[in-house]
């Protein structure tokens, strides 16, 4: 299925804002924590704690993981789980856990989804269940 109407560029710079940062120099990780918000071209991530872990070389970042109320916007569609994982240079987002991906008046569920940002294309897996909302008359 699709997944975003633009198609992502990992190479665009990653801002990320938040209320508290724990910079870890002995692992190369970086957590933050409290209103989290991702921000890459387009695509959107926000929720409570993100952890960045960047490359051996630190010539950027590997990975994020985002927990607690996680919610993925690449307009036009949005996503919601209790756990995320981005890869960088691949662009693909792991999102596990009673997510919600929402496109426009269409809802589908399941226990997880794998969006590619790059391809703009989505996997739904695990108990899914698709609600599609028929035209309005």
């Amino acid at each position: 299925m699709a997944f975003g109407a633009v198609k992502a560029d990992p190479s665009l710079p990653v801002e990320v804002t938040s209320e508290k940062l724990n910079v870890n120099q002995e692992d190369g990780s970086a957590e933050f924590l409290g209103n989290v918000i991702v921000i890459q071209g387009e695509m959107r991530l926000t929720a409570e704690r993100v952890l960045v872990i960047y490359k051996e070389d630190r010539s950027g970042i590997e990975r994020m993981e985002a927990t607690e109320d996680v919610v993925l916007i690449s307009p036009p569609d949005a996503a919601e789980g209790d756990w995320a994982e981005y890869t960088i240079d691949s662009g693909v987002i792991v999102m596990k856990g009673n997510v919600l991906l929402t496109q426009g008046p269409s809802t589908i569920t399941g226990d997880q989804m794998d969006a590619d940002l790059t391809a703009g294309t989505a996997t739904m897996i695990g108990n899914v269940k698709t609600i599609l909302q028929q035209g309005q008359n």
